[in-house]
């Protein structure tokens, strides 16, 4: 028997075995696990082979967003997450749907979502991030799990005390005069709110996050922006299970390898900061690492206990979700509000009172803003 007769006979085997594994997760598994599903009253989209129903949620989104809007209202459900919108109308409050092999259980009930979310039984795990979502957030608050995620969670929140959030107050008012500022020298020109508060908040977050220049921050904010952008537009793409992870070392697309180059840059710009921020305290500058959120997570990495201590990659990742978090999230809910003050003059005519009535010309600080009843709420 010659070499290639053997080679053959060899690689037939493993090659039916290959197939057999493929066929066992992407089509046996998911028919069964629905058949499961359905037994227990949890019913959903069918699933369909090797994608599941991720082009159905493609579909749906793109129609949703051709449509113009053609009223504004908080119930914008339909137009972000139409599939969800859909199949609760159509499965009820519980359902599963499914992303490739996986199945995604939904739970809108509020009585089972309490229990989800109190987890006491620990049964309930974060997924495991993988692909642009991992270069995005890495191992932060975000998506870690178990012993760690408690110990960072006790870590961030000393960084959100209320002394802490009091002394940052000066430099969100220093921020939001300069920007006032800049709105005035825009001589009753229309001004695009969106793009504004996002400088906003970035140099707020720099600066009582971080103590660093608006600079600095604005290159961890556009290169976390554009990962942000990657990992959208990646996040229907289904990974097929052998296939993927064995394409992936032959040849990379060109989004994966700008992912990589963003994600070592973010990774050098906030090393960078670590690393001047432990220089300050090293050539006397500072006495101690700081208060604010860096200076904390710069203390950790020292810590004599080694069960409290975090490692360079630790800082890396939760400085990266921090800044994510952060920004977007105020950014957003910013905007949002300065919409509705537009649509609703009464309640604006109400907050404005308010806020002369307390600080008048006076520059607002940490004790009266805690007294503020209509902007607080």
């Amino acid at each position: 028997m010659g070499p290639l007769a053997i080679l053959v006979c060899f690689s037939c085997p493993i090659l039916v075995l290959g197939l057999l594994a493929f066929l066992n997760k992407t089509l046996r598994k998911p028919i069964l696990r629905q058949r499961e599903f359905n037994a227990r009253g949890i019913r959903g989209p069918p699933y369909k082979f090797l994608f599941g129903n991720a082009r159905e949620i493609q579909k749906m989104k793109t129609a949703a967003a051709a449509k113009p809007m053609s009223n504004l209202s908080h119930e914008i459900r339909t137009r972000l997450e139409p599939h969800l919108a859909t199949w609760t109308e159509a499965y009820g409050k519980n359902f599963v749907f499914w992303m490739g092999p996986e199945p995604i259980l939904v739970v809108t009930e509020p009585e089972l979502v309490k229990v989800v979310g109190n987890n006491a039984e620990k049964v309930y795990q974060k997924l495991e991030a993988e692909g642009y979502i991992k270069k995005l957030f890495g191992d932060g608050l975000v998506t870690s799990r178990g012993e760690k995620w408690a110990k960072m969670r006790k870590l961030v929140n000393h960084a959100f005390q209320g002394d802490s959030l009091k002394s940052m107050v000066p430099a969100m008012v220093a921020s939001t005069e300069v920007m006032l500022q800049r709105w005035e020298d825009h001589g009753g020109e229309e001004i695009e709110v969106f793009e504004e508060f996002s400088l906003f908040t970035a140099e707020v977050i720099s600066r009582t996050a971080f103590g660093s220049s608006y600079f600095q921050g604005k290159l961890v904010f556009d290169g976390l922006a554009k990962l942000l952008q990657l990992a959208t537009k990646h996040a229907l793409n289904i990974q097929i299970p052998g296939l993927s992870l064995t394409c992936s070392k032959v040849y990379k697309p060109k989004d994966e390898i700008e992912a990589e180059k963003l994600e070592q840059q973010i990774r050098d710009v906030i090393i960078a900061m670590v690393t001047k921020r432990e220089e300050m305290v090293t050539n006397g500058d500072l006495d101690s690492c700081g208060s604010d959120f860096l200076g904390l997570l710069v203390k950790a990495r020292y810590e004599d206990d080694e069960s409290k201590r975090i490692s360079v990659d630790n800082v890396v990742d939760e400085c990266k979700t921090f800044y994510l978090a952060g920004h977007e999230t105020c950014d957003i809910l910013l905007t949002w509000a300065m919409l509705l003050l537009s649509i609703h003059t009464d309640w604006q005519e109400e907050a404005r009172k308010e806020v002369m009535t307390h600080f008048g010309n006076k520059t607002p600080d940490a004790d009266g803003i805690m007294k503020l009843k209509t902007v607080r709420n």
